[in-house]
């Protein structure tokens, strides 16, 4: 014997049906736009132990520098060790001001310096990723640093001298493309981290904007990439660097090596338009000549 069922409930059932499936396929983009950010922005690269199998962004990365050895954190989702009671607002300033939730300073390792710069959309979307991965109840490892760097409370005063934050603002003067590569250069891949000299008590000189790093104790050896002919990236033409940046293919037939192999490998998905974007970028920055190396090509 057939049962009937009542309208209201098929009615009731297509009304479930219809106003879910908008949700789940925003929760998918929403997931989707924080998986590409989270590859461009390098997250595994401080933040997950290769050594370690499985254990993906549970922390325990040496970061080298002139100021000891910090260690990348665990960032999962779990409570105890990771960042699983963080609110949106805990990690909306955590990557923009560099504050923790308890309203300790994090250290400059973190490059909050950059991600400040990062739109609030791009921010959420990365948490969901990031919250999406398992959680990984693994003990966080003390910093190796030395008095007085250690004292976290001297951050505020490193702050007022070297930090600005605020959002990326586009600029008029410019075209969709100039303002799509800053964006992606100075806040998601925060490439001025790495590739402007510090003074010694480790700000940014933006006079050096990308123009390289030398080598030294704790410092890791870094590339002019500013357009300059004969210390920087001047002579590469547009596929140099299309090659460079998504293969690791240098203009010599070389590959590249050190860590810059990894933000290759975090920038093997990149979207054409992006690529071209951030190319375009970085032939419009001031030249500056300084001899790192012997313009081998860009190894980090």
């Amino acid at each position: 014997m057939l049962k009937t069922i009542p309208i209201f409930m098929l009615t009731a059932a297509a009304v479930f049906i219809f106003d879910v499936r908008p949700v789940l396929a925003s929760k998918h983009t929403e997931l989707s736009r924080g998986k590409y950010i989270f590859q461009l922005a390098g997250c595994n690269s401080c933040h997950t132990d290769r050594s370690t199998k499985h254990q993906s962004l549970a922390g325990g990365v040496a970061i080298k520098t002139p100021f000891g050895i910090f260690f990348g954190p665990n960032i999962t989702s779990d409570k105890t060790y990771g960042i699983g009671n963080w609110s949106d607002k805990d990690f909306v300033r955590a990557m923009r001001k560099g504050i923790a939730p308890d309203g300790s300073h994090y250290f400059p390792a973190f490059p909050y310096t950059s991600y400040t710069k990062m739109t609030i959309e791009d921010l959420m979307d990365l948490k969901a990723y990031i919250f999406s991965f398992p959680t990984q109840s693994r003990k966080n490892k003390t910093h190796q640093i030395k008095f007085p760097i250690n004292i976290r409370a001297l951050q505020f005063f490193w702050k007022k001298l070297y930090f600005s934050d605020g959002v990326f603002e586009q600029r008029k003067s410019h075209g969709k493309l100039w303002n799509r590569g800053s964006y992606l250069v100075n806040a998601i891949t925060h490439c001025g981290e790495c590739h402007t000299p510090r003074n010694i008590f480790g700000g940014i000189k933006s006079d050096w904007f990308l123009s390289g790093v030398r080598g030294s104790a704790g410092v890791q050896q870094t590339s002019n990439i500013t357009p300059d002919l004969h210390t920087g990236i001047g002579k590469w033409s547009d596929a140099d660097l299309n090659d460079f940046l998504k293969f690791g293919l240098l203009p010599d037939g070389d590959t590249v090596g050190g860590s810059m192999a990894e933000v290759v490998e975090n920038l093997s998905e990149i979207r054409p338009l992006d690529l071209q974007s951030i190319i375009f970028y970085l032939n419009s920055i001031p030249k500056i000549s300084n001899n790192v190396i012997n313009n081998r090509g860009a190894q980090r």
